[in-house]
């Protein structure tokens, strides 16, 4: 047995250089970046270790924001102004546009400070430093295991977080890696004044809409433009008239030199989660029960919505973030699951745990691991698609967990009985939350999902699996079909439940009603028999935290082996929504025999798609006759203009709105999106088909110049040629 801590294995592997993984695999921590600098200078980075991050002076690091909490992006003028998707300032633009000013589907770009948007809720987050903790939480930890070691974890990591806030608008947290082998404290700096400055129509942003999603060739302006405002002094503050802009550490300049196979690219993010050691078990019930599950429960919701977004304009205005938001993953899944059976991902995995299990069969702490995965998962097997309902189905109705939380909100006021200004608050924000309720509901397409959903549900899970209280509901109302029967159950809740219809919601609200009164309630009565830890508690005992604990214990054992068994050898953490970097090239391919996906596409190939009228194909008036004129200006190349360009960087959500970065530090394009072929990428990593799509600034800049006029913007940059 090795006699070494696996934090010295960690730091060994971190800062060692092997050529078992290829360069354009790995989301790597910018911190730790150690020999992979090697191999990003032979592929064409021009800049030093320390460009890349520095903790104690501005590094390209300092460009990069947490865009929200949900994407990213990167500053690019010395006036805080930020890039990122379309698709992540989706919401932003939504709520901002009417009928009467539809800036989702016209556009819009701030001529001046004043014209820029506020946009409440909406933050960005700058990382200050990176400081390994691992050995603070391995002796807090250590000799425990199970759910005692996972709650002194969450007590150490509430520790060392709150010794590094250092004021009101620091944030910090400890976050795990390589399934809780390493642990590494994050700092941030968080500004919450953001103000959209513009966004192009969104038949330009949303190009191609879901058939073109997830796959290339593609021809999509997937960007918007953002600004951070702050106080005077350049600190964080709440949003008021009074504040400036923000000066920012650093910004990137931005080229229009193009792109062309092969040359270097880096992608500097904050992508979401991987799973990329997760074993065969969990990807064959991912693939056979869980991944089907959500796509079908998904598709009930967009089916509903689109066809209310059909009937109107404001309906479709009300609804189209949160139908973008489900349709993206919706495809995802159904891609995922396809890649996976296509790559035969499980029967890969299977031959490595079986190598795997004959390694450390001479090993007292990781023998029979294998064998102990195999039981958990055929525990958890039988109640996956049950399980599976809960997020996905029973609360996909807003109006759930909103009851679930008007009564967690009474029962604090009847804690504090006698505190007046708790009261008060607590009315607030109840008032605030109903009117934000009430801006994405629409009646006919809500009920709808509501009763489809259940009637999914009595179908998919057999009569005598199903819980209690579903019985019963099926009983009381049983009509012949199940279809029917919870249509009736919905016409029940919805005319006699005040929590559900936003008018009767608030009436009742402002009544200030008890606590028993809200309980009684029979809509509240259905969300406390669905809500998750209830359901789960009352329905499976113990089962899924027991699984969840016994897996969290497992992962932990075969990474730490596999890190022993690998060890010298390069190897990446999961994704887990900080800070990382991937490097690789502008790069081709060929998707099956006789076919070349060349690296970009134009405007020419976007006119080739053009269907006037068309909800996904169809193209602003100005474009079109920008287009025929040839006025490209300084961003065409060869008497065209190129639109998107790929990449064999390794992504995943969470990096939308990541700046693409050339071997000068230069601002490139933005990452948008992934390629079908490779879908697989959040549980296995292809290397053959692997590729980012992104968005060429070029077209960006032309959008926002030539077809937005907004030259302002123009002028922030620098632009390098």
């Amino acid at each position: 047995m090795m006699k070494k801590t696996v934090y010295l294995l960690l730091c060994a592997l971190v800062f060692s250089f092997a050529n078992t993984v290829k360069a354009d695999e790995g989301m790597w921590i910018p911190m730790l970046i150690g020999k992979n600098y090697e191999q990003m200078k032979k592929q064409g980075f021009k800049l030093t270790a320390k460009d890349l991050y520095n903790a104690n002076g501005s590094s390209l690091k300092d460009a990069i924001v947490h865009f929200g909490g949900f994407c990213t992006g990167e500053i690019v003028s010395d006036k805080g102004l930020i890039f990122t998707n379309h698709h992540c300032g989706y919401d932003a633009i939504a709520s901002n546009s009417t009928a009467q000013n539809n800036i989702l589907d016209n556009g819009f770009y701030a001529k001046n400070y004043g014209e820029e948007k506020p946009i409440d809720g909406l933050f960005v987050k700058f990382l200050l430093k990176m400081e390994d903790v691992t050995p603070q939480v391995e002796a807090a930890t250590k000799g425990l295991k199970g759910a005692e070691k996972s709650s002194k974890m969450l007590e150490i990591f509430n520790t060392i977080s709150k010794a590094a806030v250092t004021g009101p608008t620091i944030e910090a947290n400890v976050k795990d890696f390589y399934k809780s082998n390493q642990f590494i404290l994050f700092v941030y700096e968080r500004f919450d004044d953001i103000r959209l400055v513009g966004a192009p129509p969104q038949n330009i942003g949303k190009f191609g809409g879901d058939t073109d999603n997830w796959e290339w060739p593609r021809q999509t302006g997937d960007f918007s433009v953002f600004r951070v405002y702050a106080a005077k002094d350049n600190k964080p503050a709440k949003y008021t008239a009074a504040n400036v802009p923000y000066t920012p550490k650093k910004f990137l300049p931005v080229s229009i030199k193009g792109v062309k196979n092969g040359d270097f690219s880096m992608v500097y993010g904050y992508p979401g989660r991987t799973d990329r050691y997760l074993t065969s078990y969990g990807v064959d019930l991912a693939t056979e029960k869980v991944s089907p599950t959500i796509v079908k429960l998904r598709d009930i919701r967009l089916k509903s919505w689109k066809q209310e977004m059909d009937k109107s304009v404001d309906t479709r205005l009300k609804l189209s973030s949160q139908y973008a938001n489900i349709a993206n993953y919706w495809k995802y899944f159904i891609g995922q699951t396809e890649q996976l059976k296509r790559l035969k991902v499980a029967d890969s995995k299977r031959k490595e745990e079986k190598a795997f299990t004959e390694w450390a069969a001479q090993k007292t702490e990781f023998a029979g691991l294998m064998d102990q995965y195999a039981a958990i998962y055929k525990e958890i097997d039988p109640i996956s698609v049950q399980r599976t309902y809960i997020n996905e189905g029973f609360m996909a109705s807003a109006w759930v967990p909103n009851a679930i939380s008007i009564v967690r909100s009474y029962a604090a006021v009847d804690q504090k009985k006698g505190d007046a200004a708790f009261a008060e608050k607590v009315k607030t924000s109840l008032q605030h939350a109903a009117n934000t309720y009430e801006e994405t509901y629409v009646e006919a397409a809500d009920k709808k999902i509501f009763a489809k959903i259940l009637a999914s549900f009595y179908q998919d899970v057999p009569v005598k699996s199903q819980p209690k209280f579903f019985a019963e509901i099926s009983e009381k109302y049983w009509t012949g079909n199940p279809e029917t029967t919870f249509e009736k159950f919905a016409d029940y809740l919805w005319e006699n439940s005040n929590l559900i219809k936003p008018a009767k919601l608030k009436a009742f609200l402002a009544t200030n009603p008890s606590l028993e009164a809200v309980k009684a309630d029979p809509g509240y009565k259905y969300a406390a028999n669905v809500y998750a830890p209830d359901y789960i508690k009352t329905n499976f005992g113990s089962l899924v935290a027991d699984f969840e604990t016994k897996k969290a214990d497992l992962d932990h054992l075969y990474l730490k082996a596999t890190l022993e068994k690998n060890k010298g050898k390069l190897m990446y953490p999961d994704a887990n929504s900080t800070m990382r970097l991937s490097y690789g090239n502008v790069q081709d391919y060929s998707p099956k025999d006789g076919i070349v996906y060349k690296t970009t596409t134009t405007i020419d190939g976007m006119m080739q798609k053009y269907i006037p009228g068309d909800s996904e194909f169809d193209l602003p008036a100005n474009l079109i006759e920008n287009y025929n004129k040839k006025n490209f200006g300084q961003y065409g190349n060869d008497g065209t203009l190129t639109v998107n360009f790929i990449t064999n960087n390794d992504i995943t959500g969470g990096n939308s709105g990541s700046p693409v970065i050339n071997g000068n530090g230069e601002l490139i394009g933005l990452a948008f999106d992934g390629n079908w072929e490779a879908m697989s990428g959040d549980i296995a990593f292809d290397k053959k088909f692997k590729r980012t799509i992104c968005v060429d600034v070029r077209y960006v800049l032309w959008c926002i110049d030539v077809l937005g006029g907004a030259k302002n913007i123009i002028n922030e940059l620098s632009i390098k040629k």
